[in-house]
């Protein structure tokens, strides 16, 4: 027990002594405290360069995208905007806020910004596809070609693009997008492709093809091994010819919602009266 007082004496005696009566912990102490001082001293040079003018961002370029033109985004305008509105200089300037920035302009999809030295940005932008109108062509809303929507009008599309007239419920784009490629491959034979398409709340879905002619699918169902709405337009495309010997040009839409069969629609009753009507002239004469 003896020996034990004794040594937390000795412990105890060493850690109450003035510290300038150890040589060896004072050269420790000197060193650390001497580096802390460089350290500081070179962070506070580091902060004062960061702020000098020359840092400021002055310049902004702005490119497209490998493989694209910026048709809607105009430079001047939106290098401005930025100049005027983003904060920090090139140190200092969160590249991610000034990406959100580029990204809620009008017809910027994507926008990747880089740094480049000393007081200068790169963005490259990648401009939205139109490729069809959301809820009528009055609308402001446009679909890109990854299904989705965008704040846009018709009247800022090429005449060059023709855009799909597309309605759905709200976050259904993808799934419109989609629907519309399997409409246009299945049409392929017909070499028609789709002008409108419109997705219920129930999610049926109909399209107009560019040949004049609607069809209706309802619900795009699938069994465990097989789609059943490609099965009835498999069976459509097979009997068709048939059909149109019988009816010629006078079907303007098609029902494929029945399970065993599909249903056509003739032309409106008023093209019948004008067909009547011209019949009888013709005896007439």
């Amino acid at each position: 027990m003896s020996n034990f007082m004794d040594r937390f004496g000795e412990i105890f005696s060493m850690l109450m002594a003035p510290l300038w009566n150890h040589s060896d912990r004072m050269e420790k102490l000197s060193r650390f405290l001497m580096r802390c001082f460089i350290v500081m001293l070179v962070i506070g040079i580091l902060v004062w360069l960061s702020q000098r003018p020359v840092f400021a961002l002055k310049q902004i370029q702005i490119e497209p995208v490998a493989g694209q033109t910026l048709k809607h985004v105009k430079k001047p305008i939106v290098k401005q905007q930025v100049l005027e509105t983003v904060q920090g200089n090139f140190f200092s300037v969160r590249l991610e806020d000034v990406k959100r920035g580029f990204e809620s302009m009008p017809w910027v999809r994507h926008a990747n910004v880089r740094r480049v030295w000393p007081n200068g940005l790169v963005v490259s932008i990648e401009e939205q596809k139109p490729f069809g109108t959301w809820g009528g062509a009055e609308s402001h809303t446009l679909m890109n070609t990854h299904g989705e929507l965008f704040v846009g009008r018709v009247s800022e599309v090429g005449d060059d693009i023709r855009l799909v007239d597309f309605s759905g419920p709200a976050d259904s784009g993808k799934e419109v997008m989609s629907l519309c490629e399997k409409a246009n491959n299945w049409f392929k034979p017909w070499g028609a492709e789709v002008t409108s398409l419109a997705l219920t709340e129930r999610y049926a879905w109909n399209v107009k093809l560019s040949n004049g002619m609607r069809v209706e699918f309802g619900r795009d169902e699938e069994s465990s091994d097989k789609n059943l709405t490609e099965e009835r337009v498999v069976r459509l495309l097979k009997y068709w010819p048939q059909v149109q010997e019988k009816l010629a040009n006078r079907i303007d839409a098609i029902d494929l919602r029945y399970a065993n069969g599909f249903a056509v629609h003739l032309a409106s009753a008023s093209l019948k009266k004008n067909e009547v009507d011209g019949k009888k002239s013709e005896l007439k004469q």
